[in-house]
């Protein structure tokens, strides 16, 4: 079933707000999206001080000396706050906690300089890193660690350390795990998740917005049947014990996702689960067929288990929130009312409003948080680049909460967990302060979120009512 996010009408700022910036960052989502880790025993005292210490018995919130007194200049809701936990690191973008509490930070290339892996550790449980490390040269997206295993995916091939946990830097050279991945065109970035069963999970995104026959260009015609969907826009699965696999080694789990970075495993059910970054400019390429609120509102940002080979959609069909299913892209002779073939696509389990860029996922597993938190999904929003103006509730530039009702997204709506990562510059988003990727949670419950514009990492913890 498809859950909406309330009143689609609230997506439309007016048509003032509808100031097209005329590229896309490098890392930044929708168009262009990206749109586009002493250890045990520190891992021991930070659990202890989070967790039954955090808020004596009158409620007092001694947990609350471990954050900044504007919580790194981000909000939450009550109850929560929020340490930098590292600053400055370049363009963060995905991480992940070892068990002892190593937090890895994948940083990508940008203008400041080349990325790699930066390893960050808190000795002293003040909610700081105080330790901290570097590895690799080229910069990446992916990062997951398993069994003493770091794994870096960077935009043409994922690397294998020898990371025993606990430890800040690898043990002798990287393996390839998988090389010659695509990393041309609108989507380069690789999300990576490691399942139970030896299986590396790889999001490829598209190389082109629409598999136009120019892309991105005005009236141009979509190439079919889509040259890309044996080798992009879907998500692929490669052996973790592998060395020196090519993409054909792999196999294709899922087709018809266009870039979906924000991709994870829900523990509790082993599906894995993931956000879309949906297409663009339906005004701005077929203006005859859309109005200019369009490009603002269209299409949801669709939230699928993918547990299916699919199709899900991409680039024939995309999903309108306003009527409630997919429709036929102008570009294959939609005219923004026919559904036609997409009325066999996969359907969304839930819908976030339109260019958000999702670019980072994850289930919560601990107790540090309330339990109402407990197997709900978090979802860090990198922000749309279609409204460069906007004030007040911003399009994306947070880090969202959906809660679940065992398998499945609860009733309800999602609700905006961490805001005002933009700050009040504009125009968005080359103005914003940070702009939030990825999210990982700690052994001790504590969330860790990543930011690209601004190299910071945040901490987050609960400390009572």
């Amino acid at each position: 079933m498809v859950r909406l996010t309330g009143d689609g009408g609230s997506w439309i700022r007016g048509l003032s707000a509808i100031a097209l910036l005329s590229g896309a960052l490098a890392s930044s989502a929708c168009g262009g999206d990206d749109d586009d880790d002493v250890a045990d025993d520190v891992a021991d005292d930070v659990g202890d001080d989070v967790g039954d210490d955090v808020a004596d018995d009158d409620g007092s919130d001694d947990g609350a000396a471990m954050c900044d007194d504007d919580n790194g200049s981000i909000t939450l809701p009550d109850g929560f706050c929020a340490s930098v936990f590292a600053d400055g690191l370049g363009a963060a973008r995905h991480l992940t906690v070892t068990p002892s509490g190593v937090v890895l930070v994948a940083v990508a290339d940008s203008d400041a300089g080349a990325g790699g892996v930066v390893a960050l550790l808190d000795t002293d449980a003040d909610g700081i890193a105080d330790q901290t490390e570097s590895f690799g040269d080229v910069g990446g997206n992916g990062i997951a660690w398993q069994d003493d295993a770091l794994f870096f995916a960077e935009d043409d091939q994922v690397l294998r350390y020898d990371l025993p946990d606990g430890e800040l830097l690898p043990v002798g050279e990287p393996e390839v795990v998988v090389s010659g991945l695509p990393s041309d065109g609108d989507h380069i970035n690789k999300t990576i998740v490691l399942d139970d069963g030896g299986n590396m999970l790889m999001n490829i995104g598209s190389a082109t917005n629409a598999c136009q026959e120019a892309n991105r260009e005005p009236l141009s015609p979509g190439i079919d049947p889509c040259p890309e969907l044996d080798i992009r826009a879907g998500v692929w699965s490669f052996a973790t014990d592998g060395v020196d696999q090519a993409p054909e080694d792999g196999e294709q789990i899922a087709e018809g996702l266009r870039n979906t970075v924000a991709l994870a495993l829900d523990p509790a059910t082993d599906v894995l689960w993931g956000v879309q970054n949906g297409r663009d400019q339906l005004y701005d390429n077929w203006p005859d067929v859309y109005a200019p609120e369009d490009e603002i509102a269209l299409p949801g940002e669709a939230m699928f288990s993918i547990d299916t080979p699919g199709p899900y959609g991409w680039p024939y069909c995309y999903y309108d929130p306003f009527m409630a299913t997919s429709v036929l892209a102008p570009e294959y002779g939609g005219d923004g009312v026919i559904v036609d073939e997409c009325a066999d696509v996969e359907v969304p389990d839930y819908v976030f409003p339109a260019h958000w860029a999702p670019l980072g996922m994850m289930f919560y597993t601990g107790d540090q948080f309330p339990e109402r938190y407990l197997s709900g999904a978090f979802v860090a929003f990198h922000g749309s680049r279609f409204e460069p103006d906007a004030s007040g509730d911003l399009p994306g530039y947070n880090v969202s909460f959906l809660p679940f009702d065992g398998d499945a997204p609860a009733d309800g709506d999602y609700e905006v967990f961490a805001d005002d990562f933009a700050g009040d510059e504009r125009p968005l988003p080359d103005a914003a302060e940070h702009r939030p990727v990825g999210l990982a949670q700690g052994p001790d419950g504590a969330l860790y979120i990543s930011d690209d514009y601004g190299g910071r990492i945040w901490r987050v913890i609960y400390v009572g009512p």
